[in-house]
């Protein structure tokens, strides 16, 4: 296959991948690379440290070299299907929650979260685009989403005072979530798909690596970075929405948590809300899915449904070594 489009074929089953011109500075970076087979086009290439399709590092590349961070800018990051459509909701809704009351009309009713809170490396740097972003959202903080491990975010972003926010999800409900919501265009088994997860070969893993990245940045600059767990968060949404307020600076009024505002942005954000909107049902706000596919389940522990006890004592002994001595844990087994 050539490295300057997507692969149109697995050599499995035919699952085809629409192509994606790459630019011959692109297409010299990819010949450098390792590569394994993915799940989804033909090769992920191991890019500082990570996994991802041709068309994420071109995006990647362009998102590093000319991204200017902004003090009061906010990044949210996870792995993909760690719980990133309903963060990207509770935090647009609590930033802008002076420009847009919670009414009939605010735009989580009409638009979807990615195209409210855009990604660096799906929308604003695809395609070859550099974005003109000095005037993105006006008249108030600066609001992206990534999937982008913290080493490799844009220099200016780690070395600004913006506010990062990282929500992580255990590794066997992310697997599952992700076996799902790529469906039929995988040729690999659930059993291939989860060996392949297990060597950290998925997009943008290994998923040890990725939350490491973020963990140990939110030990050494707390003001910075806050790490949020998917299963915490379902546990006690209002808590930890209270916490993400007032860590972006915009913490609730005690007038505010009287009057029920903390409880009404939970309402509106919450997955089932989310997946009942009509705009949520139909139309693509990330390329190639449509958005009723970001809406599954949501469940903690779903994994049980369709991994093994043998699988699952196998990626806890990985996580269990891979996270040693870093204070960073996960109960994967009941």
């Amino acid at each position: 296959m050539g490295i300057d489009s997507l692969a149109k074929s697995h050599s499995k089953d035919g699952v085809e991948a629409k192509e994606v011109q790459i630019t011959d500075e692109c297409k010299q970076l990819l010949s450098s690379l390792p590569k394994e087979i993915g799940w989804r086009t033909s090769h992920l290439y191991q890019y500082q440290g990570f996994w991802c399709q041709p068309a994420e590092i071109q995006s990647i590349v362009a998102y590093q070299k000319h991204f200017q961070s902004y003090e009061n800018d906010i990044i949210l990051a996870t792995m993909p299907k760690s719980g990133t459509t309903w963060l990207k909701a509770l935090a647009f809704a609590v930033v802008n929650r002076d420009r847009f009351p919670l009414s009939n009309k605010h735009p989580l009713l009409t638009s979807n979260p990615h195209d409210l809170v855009p990604f660096f490396e799906y929308k604003l740097y695809a395609n070859n685009q550099i974005p003109n972003l000095t005037k993105y959202n006006a008249g108030g903080p600066r609001v992206f989403g990534t999937h982008i491990p913290f080493p490799s975010l844009a220099n200016t972003a780690k070395k600004s005072n913006c506010r990062v926010v990282y929500l992580c999800r255990n590794p066997l409900d992310t697997f599952i979530s992700s076996w799902h919501f790529i469906g039929s265009m995988s040729p690999f088994t659930l059993e291939e798909a989860f060996d392949m997860c297990c060597k950290g070969v998925i997009g943008f893993g290994p998923f040890w690596d990725h939350m490491l990245g973020y963990w140990k940045e939110s030990k050494e600059n707390p003001e910075n970075l806050l790490f949020l767990t998917y299963e915490c968060l379902k546990e006690d949404t209002v808590f930890h929405l209270k916490r993400l307020a007032k860590f972006l600076g915009f913490p609730f009024s005690m007038e505010e948590e009287r009057s029920g505002v903390v409880e009404k942005i939970v309402e509106l954000c919450s997955f089932q809300n989310l997946k009942e909107m009509e705009v949520n049902k139909k139309g693509k706000s990330i390329k190639n899915f449509e958005n009723k596919m970001l809406f599954r389940k949501g469940e903690v522990g779903d994994w049980v449904n369709y991994l093994s006890p043998k699988m699952a004592e196998k990626m806890s002994t990985i996580m269990k070594e891979k996270l040693c001595g870093s204070g960073l844990k996960f109960k994967l087994l009941p």
